[in-house]
């Protein structure tokens, strides 16, 4: 299975939600990877702040910070290739970049309420009104 790194900037969190604004794409990304793991996805975050040795053993991200420097963050990495800067990947980006498809969805439940009309013209007789 194909090994997934995302690079990120200084956070004081993963969650997005330790600060006073709410940075959506950080919940999003936050349950997306958490789907995947449990998928069996190999994917991992790295946090400039909490994780700084990630960003000096690994050969592309060196070079990456080296170039861009943290502002292009965050940075996607899979098997050594980098494949998305800037932005967080998207569910569906991350699950093909792990080679998984997405779970098929909870089947609905269609719920039959058994109304039956009379045979005189609806479930009012013929008056039209209840």
């Amino acid at each position: 299975m194909p090994t997934i790194r995302i690079y990120e900037p200084a956070l004081c969190c993963d969650t997005g939600v330790c600060g006073v604004d709410l940075d959506q794409s950080l919940v999003t990304v936050t349950a997306d990877i958490r789907s995947l793991q449990e998928l069996g996805a190999d994917i991992t975050r790295h946090n400039l702040a909490s994780d700084p040795t990630a960003f000096t053993s690994d050969e592309t991200v060196r070079a990456f910070m080296h170039t861009v420097g943290s502002k292009g963050l965050p940075l996607t990495v899979v098997d050594g290739v980098t494949v998305s800067i800037g932005a967080y990947p998207t569910k569906e980006a991350l699950l093909k970049f792990a080679g998984l498809r997405a779970p098929d969805a909870a089947p609905t439940q269609r719920l039959e309420l058994g109304l039956t009309e009379k045979a005189t013209g609806g479930c009012c007789g013929g008056t039209g009104c209840c």
